[in-house]
């Protein structure tokens, strides 16, 4: 037989386990600390997700509207294909980078829930 969540009729009648965590995750939310961590967490995926897409569409660009500076040559190889291929070491840079730092949120999330289970 499948479980299913409380109802709201269910919380004033019992104290199940889904109305224990779900009287932590109110506590949770209610937390400034939660409030950073999410608001830390937004601005650093917006600012790489955004850095990450003009990296990406500047090759279009400059292949686009400069195609002399990337037909030029360094070695055997043009520019453009340099930039392009560098495009793959920057997403390998930024997902290191986003494991770095995701887990220090990680650690402070872990902090915020052992507060909010000791109030």
């Amino acid at each position: 037989m499948a479980s299913h969540p409380p109802s709201s009729s269910d919380a004033g009648s019992k104290a199940g386990p889904g109305t224990v965590q779900q009287e932590l995750w109110d506590r949770i939310a209610a937390m400034p600390e939660f409030t950073a961590l999410t608001r830390r967490k937004g601005r650093f995926i917006v600012a790489s997700t955004i850095f990450f897409l003009v990296y990406y569409f500047a090759l279009l660009v400059l292949v686009g509207y400069f195609p002399g500076l990337m037909q030029k040559n360094f070695g055997p190889v043009n520019i453009a294909y340099l930039f392009a291929l560098s495009q793959f070491f920057m997403a390998w840079v930024v997902a290191i980078f986003y494991t770095k730092v995701a887990a220090r949120w990680d650690e402070a999330a872990s902090n915020i829930i052992a507060k909010a289970e000791n109030q």
